[in-house]
Formats: C-alpha cells, sequence, structure tokens
C-alpha cells in the first residue's frame, strides 16, 4: 500500500472549516489536492456529500439555482465537498446560496484553475470565504519522515525531477522521467487550452521553453514575442494563463526610486523543477549541467514560497537590480522590514552585500543561502 506523506495545510483546512463559509484550495493539477479530501474526511468523520465538477452529471445538477434544489441534494448532510470547482457555471453564486440559506452548512472547493474560479467566486463570496493553496511536496512535508542525511541525498534529485507526489511512487529514473513528460504533455495546459478556445498549443509550449532556460533573468515581452512571432500583448497574456494555472509566478523587481534601480522587467520561475526540466528534456545528473544555479535558484524559490504561504506569511517578493548590474536574487519586504537573499550553490565563493543595496537599505538584512545552509531558509 502505498504510504501518504501528511501535507502541512491539512491542520489549517481543519481548522478553518466552518458553518457557512467556504473553504478554497487550489492548486495544479497532480499536486495531491483530491488524495489531500480524503485525507481530509477520514479525519473529520462525518456523513458529506462529494461531487466532481468535471462531471456533466453534476454540472446538471446544481444548474438550478434555488434553495430547494440544493436542500433536496443535501439532504441532512453539512459537508459538501466540491472537486474541480472550476468547471462549474457561477459557481460563486451558487455558492452564495447555499451558505446563505441551508444553516450550518461547510464547504470545501478545489479548483485546478484560477483562470475563471477567481471570477466566479470572488464577489459572490466575499467575507465568506479563505483560500488556501497546495503546491508539489515541500521539504517541510518531507522533514517529516527523513533525516537530515535522507534530505541531502535526496537534493539532487528534487534540484533535478522535483516534488510532486505521484514521483514518491515511482521507483526508476525512467519512470519518473515518463511520469513528468506526460504531466506536460497531458495536463499542464488542460485549463488554459480550454480556456477562450486557445488554440496555439504549440506557441505556450514554445514560451514555456523559452522560460525553462531563462531562469533567474529578466524577460522582455517584446523580445520573446519576436521569437514567437506573436505580439507582446499576446506573450502577456499567456504568461497571465500560465501563472493562473500553477505552472510559472512572476517576480517583480524592487525600487524605493533610486535612479539606477530596475523596475521594468520582470523575473518568472516555475513551480517545479521538474516540470521545467521536462519542457526542456533534461534529466542530466549535476555534474554534467550548466545550468545548476538555475536549478538551484529555482529550487530555493519554490520551497520559500510553500514555506511562506503555508506558514500564512503576509510577504512581498522582489528582485533587485541596478543599471550598473549590482543585484541580489530574492528580496522579502514584510511589516517595513528587508530581508535579502543570495542563492549560491558553490559555497566556495560567497558574494559579498552589493554596495549600492547597503548604502541605500542599511538596516536590511543580507543572507546566502547555500546547499549547506539551505534549510533554514526553507523549514
Amino acid at each position: 500500500m502505498e504510504q501518504y506523506l501528511s501535507r502541512v495545510v491539512e491542520k489549517k483546512l481543519l481548522a478553518y472549516l466552518k458553518p457557512n463559509k467556504v473553504l478554497v484550495l487550489l492548486g495544479a493539477r497532480r499536486v495531491g489536492k483530491t488524495e489531500l479530501l480524503k485525507h481530509l474526511l477520514e479525519q473529520i468523520n462525518e456523513d458529506y456529500l462529494l461531487l466532481n465538477g468535471e462531471d456533466q452529471e453534476v454540472q446538471l445538477i446544481l444548474e438550478q439555482r434555488s434553495v430547494g434544489n440544493y436542500e433536496r441534494l443535501l439532504g441532512k448532510v453539512k459537508l459538501l465537498i466540491i472537486d474541480e470547482a472550476q468547471e462549474i457555471s457561477d459557481i460563486g453564486a451558487k455558492l452564495k446560496l447555499m451558505i446563505d440559506s441551508i444553516n450550518g452548512l461547510r464547504i470545501i472547493i478545489t479548483g485546478s484553475s484560477m483562470l475563471d474560479l477567481d471570477n466566479k467566486t470572488g464577489e459572490p463570496l466575499v467575507g465568506r470565504k479563505t483560500t488556501f493553496y497546495l503546491f508539489p511536496l515541500a521539504q517541510m512535508e518531507f522533514s517529516a519522515k527523513e533525516n537530515l542525511v535522507q534530505t541531502r541525498t535526496k537534493l539532487e534529485e528534487r534540484l533535478i525531477f522535483g516534488s510532486y507526489p505521484e514521483l514518491e511512487h515511482l521507483t526508476s529514473l525512467d519512470e519518473k522521467k515518463d511520469y513528468l513528460k506526460e504531466q506536460v504533455n497531458s495536463y499542464l495546459l488542460r485549463d488554459i487550452l480550454a480556456y477562450e478556445g486557445i488554440q496555439k498549443r504549440e506557441k505556450i509550449v514554445s514560451l514555456l521553453r523559452m522560460l525553462a532556460y531563462r531562469v533567474g533573468s529578466e524577460i522582455s515581452l517584446e523580445s520573446m514575442g519576436n521569437q514567437l512571432q506573436v505580439s507582446k500583448n499576446t506573450v502577456d497574456k499567456y504568461l497571465d494563463l500560465l501563472s493562473k494555472v500553477f505552472v510559472i509566478h512572476k517576480l517583480s523587481g524592487f525600487s524605493r526610486n533610486l535612479d539606477n534601480e530596475i523596475t521594468k522587467m520582470h523575473k518568472w520561475y516555475f513551480y517545479d523543477n521538474g516540470i521545467r526540466n521536462a519542457l526542456i528534456s533534461n534529466f542530466s545528473g549535476l555534474n554534467l549541467r550548466d545550468d545548476v544555479g538555475k536549478l538551484w535558484e529555482n529550487y530555493m524559490i519554490a520551497e520559500r514560497i510553500k514555506w511562506q504561504e503555508y506558514n500564512r506569511k503576509h510577504v512581498t517578493n522582489y528582485f533587485w537590480r541596478t543599471h550598473s548590474k549590482q543585484e541580489i536574487d530574492w528580496v522579502e519586504e514584510s511589516d517595513g522590514q528587508l530581508k535579502a537573499y543570495e542563492f549560491k550553490w558553490n559555497p566556495t565563493k560567497l558574494p559579498k552585500i552589493p554596495a549600492a543595496w547597503s548604502k541605500a537599505y542599511p538596516s536590511s538584512k543580507f543572507t546566502v543561502v547555500a546547499p549547506n545552509t539551505y534549510l533554514d531558509f526553507i523549514l
């Protein structure tokens, strides 16, 4: 029997599951939302109704927006779960009617896309919902079952293959490669391609490959548009769509309006290293690669985002660079405090704090994150 690895967000979901409120759980396809729901329901131990939003019968049943219809559907059940809720039209208005009209009802919905779900649940559920995100497995979850030696031994594999839950049950490297390629080919873009009838799959994949090679670099929309033979606005639209299905995320430049700070360009990172490497078909070991620094930076940022989200930290993240090419990989701003981090795979040559940063922000903290110290950064 496959062993289930507990998710950090489980306890928080249970704590926020309250009468006449909606819990929203968002995350990319195959990150383990459905499996998490199963284990959550085992702990709740009460009658519930579980619906799949991708089932056309379910969509038809929910179509009649009336209290009577929903009361008949639920019967005496006071816990409703809807998986892949983004597939249901006007889901926000339907959920609002349910929780406003059926006393004591608690609702959990999941979604693999914010393409429509944000619009559908946004305004109708103001003050009635709490949103959580689920990512590929985090080191803070792995650490619950492995010791320090095992963690350090697994580091190279996670830099190359990432942390999708299913990989934990695959033993050979070939199986892992096949799984990630299938993820890219079959699941990654499913929600995007169904959205507004977008047909340009090859353009989106080409854009993703370009981003994969340029992890950690500032991106010019115009330059990428020229290479893809699409408009700058189309590139911008595709980037937005890809972020809304949790494939990539944007990092903006930090500035306090100093003349030499760069703010108009953005960097894009992947939520998972395995997806990034599958896009460029490179699963070679670290000793055979020339992009280890990019893998390290992407992995550290992905793990830090998981840590921030799971600990409900209110932080704004940036990179920092000047026109004179002084730069810092990662800057966090929280409660008026600045923390700066530089990611360095090779700890023998550690960078110093850039002079321009030190002068402009003397009260900030500066830390180098290397393989011998990284666990302090992500646990």
